[in-house]
Parts: C-alpha cells; sequence; structure tokens
C-alpha cells in the first residue's frame, strides 16, 4: 500500500511538474555564474511548490471558499507580468553591444522563482485536490511528502540540463530573449488554458 502510494505520487508528479524543467533551467542560465543561484532557485521552488500543496490541501479540505476554482486561471497574470518586466529591463540594455554583458549572469530572487513556480501550479492544483479527496488524510500527507523530496530532485534535474555543453551556451546567449518569452507563453497559457478570457 505505501509502495503503491509512492509510486502514484511519483508519476502524478512528474505529470504535473515536467514542464517545469525548462522555466527552472531557464533560471538557472539567467543565474549563471553567480553563486548561490543554486540555493536561490531550490529555495524558491520550494516555497512555491509549498504554497500550490497549501491550496490544494486547502481547497480539498473545503476551504474553495478561500481559493475558487474561478480564480486559479488568473495566477497566469504572475509570470506574464514577470516575464514584461524582464523583456522590459532586456530591451532596455539591448542597447549594449557588449556580448560578455549579455551572458553574464543576473542574479535570480526567491521571490521570484517562488512566484512563477506557484503561477504555474494551477494544473497542480487542479489534479491534486481530486486526488486528495479521494486518498484520504494519511495518503495526502505520504503524497506531499514525496513531492517535497522530487522538488529537490527537478531542481537538481533541471541545473543538469543546464549545464550540458551546447544547451548551456545556448540558454547563456539567449537567456534575455527566452526568458521573458517563456514567462510571457506560460502567463498566456494559464490564462486561456483556464477559461480567463471567456473562451
Amino acid at each position: 500500500m505505501i509502495l503503491s502510494s509512492a509510486l502514484q505520487a511519483i508519476g502524478l508528479f512528474i505529470a504535473t511538474n515536467i514542464d517545469d524543467i525548462i522555466v527552472l533551467s531557464l533560471f538557472f542560465a539567467r543565474g549563471s555564474g553567480r553563486s548561490g543561484t543554486t540555493a536561490r532557485i531550490l529555495a524558491g521552488q520550494y516555497l512555491g511548490f509549498a504554497g500550490i500543496l497549501a491550496a490544494a490541501v486547502l481547497v480539498s479540505l473545503g476551504a474553495g471558499v478561500f481559493l475558487p476554482e474561478e480564480a486559479i486561471p488568473y495566477f497566469g497574470l504572475i509570470p506574464l507580468a514577470l516575464g514584461l518586466w524582464a523583456g522590459w529591463q532586456a530591451w532596455r540594455e539591448g542597447d549594449d553591444d557588449d556580448d560578455e554583458a549579455k551572458v553574464a549572469g543576473k542574479s535570480v530572487a526567491v521571490w521570484t522563482v517562488a512566484a512563477v513556480t506557484f503561477a504555474n501550479g494551477g494544473d497542480n492544483i487542479g489534479v491534486y485536490v481530486p486526488v486528495f479527496l479521494t486518498v484520504g488524510a494519511a495518503a495526502t500527507a505520504a503524497y506531499c511528502a514525496v513531492f517535497l523530496i522530487l522538488v529537490a530532485v527537478l531542481v537538481q534535474l533541471a541545473r543538469f540540463v543546464a549545464t550540458r555543453p551546447g544547451i548551456k551556451e545556448v540558454l547563456e546567449r539567449w537567456e534575455h530573449v527566452l526568458f521573458p518569452s517563456v514567462l510571457i507563453g506560460l502567463g498566456i497559457v494559464i490564462l486561456y488554458s483556464g477559461g480567463a478570457f471567456g473562451i
């Protein structure tokens, strides 16, 4: 029973978080060469994911009043705003023809990683709530424990991807374009797929 729950939790985590590898890899590219980047990304991922789990548990316990289902698509405004801000900063610095300056690491803030992680977790919440409702309190706690262990694995996997030769160079060279583009796209997808545009 415990092994079965753990395997189900692993499968559920992979299904709902595989897309985070791309976003986290871009965070690693953004903070390349800066000390403490991995620790800040890990802390941000844990904070954001803890928010996702807290929301899913609260909703499954009947606290839907605090987080109505209709509000979840509007989490897309967070990466959209962060992407627009990053794009504006990249455009403002675009006059600098110094390639070294363009690939130089920028500081990655814990709160930025946490906000993007939480905003990208609307689908997680939507999937976790019905699971938590059906498995009971003990299994929900076990799922959450497995998820929290896997967060560290996910961050290390993204770091591994972001530091592979070839991938690393592309990410660092084009991070100033890819980072805001992915965040803006992520925000629009979250808003659109959640029905925020009334479509």
